[in-house]
């Protein structure tokens, strides 16, 4: 066996137990899963999910998906913990403990102190019989097999299976709550993500430019009005209505089919009925107007009224796609 064969048996290994111990997992889904679960969603505290090295790691993740999915949470680095970070978790918090041992140094001191402060504690551990388990409320069971590490040392299988059980939580919650992608937009305002689901046409358009021209205006100071304001386009709108566009295809077929456009004006060559959208409509909407019909700008209104051009290329500008 060469070493690429040998670099990728071993990847593959590793992928099929890790896949081995999330598939186990359906075995824990139990009635203190749903205990948990029913009682994070009924608390009137936030959620504080706290561990100690690879553990705690996870338990950011946890505490990350929680918050913007609608559960508030608070990661408590078991060791900080008593070590004066103990005054974070509040009386109606509820505590999510992870440990595959169950039985570090840290956890053995941190649980009588959370049983003390009367805050139910859930275990999420590997070890039923472990001091962690016998201390808690309810075990979230993320037994595994083995580690994929060839040693069975380090954390990986356990840390991924913590990882799934902590989703499986999340998406629980969600439901419950009846987390919708509105109020997923609302944790997610920054970045790609939350564009998506919170600009709108008229947060785009609000300080464009807006090309106009009558129907009788002649051709020539229709092509000085697309070239001064750059967008490619300009409406054409009569009685404060827009009956039509001129773009630079519309300049180009009338220079391919005349000899002289003098006498010609906007009426002539515009575009009859172009594609228009609403302000309040979302700008993921209108860019897939845009490709569907392979349009480069949509003539926006607010009612009847004419407020400006989408083009493509602001909407790419904004990292929407």
């Amino acid at each position: 066996m060469n070493s690429t064969d040998t670099i990728k048996a071993i990847a593959l290994k590793t992928i099929s137990i890790e896949s081995k111990a999330i598939t186990n997992l359906t075995n824990y889904i139990d009635d203190d899963f749903v205990k948990s679960v029913t009682t994070i969603h009924q608390s009137k505290g936030r959620l504080v999910v706290t561990g100690i090295g690879k553990s705690a790691i996870i338990a950011q993740k946890i505490v990350a998906t929680m918050n913007s999915t609608g559960t508030p949470s608070i990661f408590l680095h078991a060791s900080e913990a008593i070590h004066g970070d103990l005054g974070m978790i509040q009386p109606d918090d509820v505590v999510i403990c992870i440990s595959k041992s169950g039985n570090s140094p840290e956890i053995k001191v941190l649980v009588p102190i959370i049983q003390r402060f009367g805050n139910t504690l859930i275990a999420m551990t590997g070890n039923r019989t472990s001091f962690l388990a016998k201390g808690a409320n309810y075990i979230l069971d993320t037994t595994v097999e083995t580690e994929a590490c060839p040693l069975n040392l380090a954390p990986t299988s356990s840390t991924t299976a913590q990882l799934v059980m902590g989703d499986a939580v999340a998406v629980c919650l969600m439901e419950l709550n009846n987390f919708k992608s509105e109020d997923f937009a609302k944790y997610h305002p920054g970045g790609a993500l939350g564009k998506k689901l919170l600009l709108r046409v008229s947060d785009m358009i609000e300080n464009s430019l807006k090309p106009m021209v009558t129907p009788q205006t002649p051709v020539k100071q229709a092509i000085f009005e697309i070239s001064e304001k750059r967008l490619g386009v300009t409406a054409v709108v009569e009685n404060e209505k827009v009956i039509g566009i001129i773009t630079d295809g519309d300049i180009r077929r009338m220079l391919n089919e005349r000899d002289s456009f003098v006498e010609l004006t906007a009426k002539d060559i515009m575009t009859k009925n172009p594609k228009t959208i609403q302000t309040s409509t979302m700008v993921v909407e209108a860019l897939n107007i845009l490709e569907d019909f392979s349009i480069t700008q949509l003539v926006v209104l607010d009612g009847e009224e004419y407020k400006g051009i989408l083009h493509l290329h602001d909407i790419l500008k904004e990292g929407i796609v």
